[in-house]
């Protein structure tokens, strides 16, 4: 039974929901501190054929404030409109665009819950049966190190195996997590290409890129191109 521990991001990438799609369990760290221009609350989408940053308003947001502590802006009606300018003619627009509306002006007001809701809507639209939980309703010991917090985490909820991105790799190591007995393993991503506008594929742009251009078939094979290491 696996595990993932991951930040909230803004529409991520869609290695974040290759993750998702790999555990039972997937705990949002809403109470870790807010990082600035980091993908919480911006990504990027295509437009004119380049790479466009999206960015969600949030209001009074500072790193001394935990992500749960951030309210979100007023530019979600902005964003849902460049968003529709820039996709209104891609193949599964009529599909996706609904959903990103729903996210995009929801009435939510909490940055955590906000990004958590957008989650688990994609989740659903990609069929993902997960469950996903919040970092800060989870009883545990938060005077812990990081590292040890996730021990604590996985031996709360009795999974014994966590699963982190590739990434991770710098940052823990497999025999700390045995010496707890808990298995680590990294997602290691296939190369993921699909066609967009034109012939010129441009890479690692936000999950709403990848919706827009793939149907529900293609988009469950591209789920499962994935290794884990």
């Amino acid at each position: 039974m696996s595990i993932a521990i991951m930040q909230p991001y803004f529409f991520p990438y869609f290695a974040y929901f290759q993750l998702m799609h790999t555990v039972d369990v997937f705990v949002i760290a809403d109470d870790l501190n807010y990082i600035k221009n980091g993908f919480i609350n911006k990504n990027s989408i295509l437009l004119n054929n380049q790479v466009f940053k999206i960015s969600l308003q949030l209001k009074a947001a500072s790193q001394n404030k935990l992500i749960n502590e951030i309210e979100v802006g007023e530019n979600g009606s902005t964003l849902l409109e460049t968003i529709r300018r820039t996709y209104r003619k891609a193949p599964y627009f009529e599909d996706v665009f609904p959903m990103i509306e729903k996210i995009l002006l929801s009435k939510e007001k909490n940055l955590s819950k906000y990004l958590g809701n957008s989650l688990f809507t994609i989740a659903r639209y990609l069929d993902i049966p997960v469950k996903i939980l919040y970092l800060s309703e989870i009883e545990k010991d938060n005077e812990l190190r990081l590292d040890e917090r996730i021990y604590d985490v996985c031996k709360k909820l009795n999974k014994m195996h966590y699963v982190n991105s590739i990434g991770g790799q710098s940052l823990y190591k497999k025999e700390m997590f045995l010496k707890h007995g808990i298995q680590l393993s990294f997602i290691q991503s296939n190369e993921i290409i699909y066609k967009q506008y034109n012939n010129v594929f441009i890479p690692n742009l936000s999950i709403i890129d990848v919706l827009m251009f793939n149907s529900k078939s293609h988009l469950n094979e591209m789920l499962n191109a994935y290794s884990l290491v």
